[in-house]
């Protein structure tokens, strides 16, 4: 599977030519940076984890057998350093979290919480809102978050009731037709079946 020219690189690499894992790195460097950086959301700690797949990259090396692109294993050691960083990070953050829970008013952190879960549902919320046509938007805008009723919307709008209410119907159709893609997009992604 590898190419002549990855195979003489490979070869130089493993005689100790620096300038060949130069080439390397300069071959796959902005790859496992964009890798990092859309898997970490961050760009000091995609930096960290490019360095250390390079390091990974040239000690495994030699027990590189070919079997699939060299391209191909380079991204699977990217999408693995990411992974660990991940899961370092989290436990880090669950550790200093341990560490300040005796701290922590718990009636506060439950208020925290609820506020949190708000903003992100009104997020959410606003996001598909914002793929739906402007007609179907204002219509369930006036009317879930403006809280206006029927007849309120009536004047509002100049359009009868019975219309008000079928387009309702169908705008909050297409609504949750976004919201179940977007949610089952976000729990693909948290669980780290979406690259």
């Amino acid at each position: 599977m590898l190419t002549n020219k990855e195979n003489q690189m490979i070869s130089e690499i493993r005689r100790g030519n620096t300038r060949a894992f130069s080439d390397l790195v300069d071959s796959y460097k902005d790859m496992i940076f964009t890798l990092s950086v859309r898997m970490l959301g961050n760009r000091e700690e995609a930096e960290e984890v490019s360095q250390d797949v390079f390091i990974k990259v040239f000690k495994s090396l030699p027990k590189f057998k070919g079997d699939s692109k060299l391209s191909t294993w380079v991204y699977r050691i990217a999408y693995n350093t990411c992974l660990d960083k991940i899961r370092k990070v989290k436990k880090q953050r669950i550790h200093l979290d341990m560490e300040h829970a005796d701290k922590i008013d718990y009636a506060d952190l439950d208020t925290a919480f609820h506020k949190m879960v708000a903003i992100e549902r009104s997020q959410l919320i606003e996001q598909c809102l914002s793929r739906l046509s402007e007609e179907d938007a204002g219509i369930l805008t006036l009317f879930y978050l403006e809280e206006k009723n029927l007849l309120e919307m009536e004047k509002a709008t100049n359009l009868p009731v019975n219309t008000l209410k079928v387009r309702l119907f169908r705008a909050r159709k297409r609504l949750a037709s976004i919201m179940e893609k977007s949610l089952n997009k976000e729990i693909l992604q948290s669980n780290g079946s979406i690259g």
